[in-house]
């Protein structure tokens, strides 16, 4: 999993409410286990037209979202299915972290798991964020993970809640798996001594 640690990015801003899952990664893109090439069909049915081709007015057709690695979205990102799909296709176009006023559970749940940062933050400071990008569509904003901390374009930073657990896991780029094992030996060593008792 990747390391998460501090990011200063551009933003893409799809500012829709209640995105869900089957918009971020149409149905017929989950026969795959592969993450690879998912970032193509990232919100498919919005991106391209009926013919392949990519709508012009759509965000991430943007020339300067290929550069972007942070999407604003709006109020309850992540809805509908549980498929971690959804995660997949994000990080396999270049985000790496999400900035929403609320994500659905199961999809903060995937996210974290995968590396993908869901940023939370308050309905006024998302209003800000949102009117500073309209204004000035090449603002930066900075995450800071240890502090927990999105810096606005502005210079204001917004606190954000990440669960204990996950934000140790994304700050030493170890998946859960990759966490239990670094306790190997010491895991090893119990089932001895449990063994001889």
């Amino acid at each position: 999993m990747p390391q998460f640690t501090t990011l200063t990015s551009q933003v893409v801003v799809l500012a829709r409410n209640d995105i869900d899952t089957d918009q971020i990664i149409p149905a017929r893109f989950l026969k795959t286990t592969d993450k690879a090439g998912l970032g193509g069909s990232l919100f498919a049915d919005w991106r391209y037209d009926e013919k392949g081709q990519p709508r012009g007015d759509f965000p991430l057709n943007e020339p300067r979202a290929k550069s972007a690695k942070v999407l604003l979205a709006g109020d309850n990102f992540g809805c509908g299915s549980s498929r971690e799909h959804a995660p997949w296709a994000l990080m396999g176009f270049g985000f790496q972290a999400v900035v929403s006023t609320s994500f659905a559970d199961i999809f903060r749940n995937n996210a974290l798991k995968n590396g993908l940062l869901p940023v939370a933050v308050p309905a006024s400071a998302h209003r800000s964020l949102v009117a500073q990008l309209a204004a000035s569509p090449a603002a930066q904003v900075t995450i800071d993970l240890a502090s927990q901390t999105l810096r606005l374009p502005d210079g204001a930073r917004v606190s954000f809640p990440v669960e204990a657990f996950s934000k140790t896991c994304l700050l030493e780029g170890v998946d859960e798996l990759g966490y239990i094992e670094r306790f190997a030996s010491q895991i090893a060593e119990h089932e001895r001594r449990a063994e001889g008792a």
